[in-house]
């Protein structure tokens, strides 16, 4: 169901793990550290994704609003802590897939699309041997959409050239590893993500979509 997420995996994957190391003595956490996390990703639009002028078209159809879906698969990240405090992270997952519905079901589509994101991240208790390590980021994703489809009900279930520019723009993360031992935690970790696509429909340009989304992952970290 939309907008059905993962949020409470984050409090849910923190709380098993706080539990499960209750008596596990953890070792430094900082600089110098390679760590990879795993788990899954749920990208969550935000609503009201903007409108498409239709009417550019010449088909007689008119402005409608767009829907974009959530949708949920395997994500993972590689990171580098060049200070105890401080450290830089990728995001990257298999291709998530959206559908998309434009005015009430008057037109349906879908497409593909890759979210690399890369921040500086921020550990406020790094260099310590706290078990639960928080931490924040900010940075820059690129979103490349592709296997972009439409069909417009409206005009006996056309099938119509849907094309989706890829996208540029800021990320802000939180985060937290719970450590388990000295190179497994338990991860949850939450991006806030500023994609915007322009979209045409036969060659035709017919607005900007706005997806914004909350992307949730909960797994595993390993540190190496």
């Amino acid at each position: 169901m939309r907008k059905s997420a993962l949020p409470t995996l984050l409090a849910t994957g923190l709380v098993a793990a706080a539990a499960a190391t209750a008596s596990t003595q953890a070792l430094a956490y900082g600089e110098g550290d390679f760590f990879t996390r795993v788990g899954i990703a749920h990208v969550s639009p935000k609503s009201d994704n903007g409108d498409l002028d239709l009417p550019e078209l010449g088909l007689g159809l008119p402005v409608l609003g767009t829907d974009v879906d959530d949708d949920t698969n395997l994500g993972f990240t590689l990171g580098y802590r060049f200070h105890d405090k401080l450290g830089i992270e990728l995001l990257a997952a298999l291709p998530f897939k959206h559908d998309i519905n434009v005015g009430d079901g008057g037109a349906t589509g879908s497409t593909k699309h890759l979210p690399p994101t890369v921040t500086l991240q921020y550990y406020p208790l790094g260099g310590t041997d706290a078990r639960v390590q928080p931490y924040a980021g900010i940075g820059l994703n690129y979103t490349r959409f592709f296997d972009e489809k439409a069909t417009v009900h409206a005009l006996g279930d056309a099938e119509v050239d849907l094309d989706l520019d890829s996208s540029w723009g800021a990320a802000g993360q939180l985060g937290a590893d719970v450590l388990i031992n000295d190179n497994w935690a338990v991860n949850a970790a939450a991006w806030y993500i500023d994609i915007d696509t322009d979209a045409s429909i036969e060659g035709v340009d017919v607005g900007t979509v706005n997806i914004d989304p909350w992307v949730f992952m909960a797994g595993f970290s390993y540190r190496f």
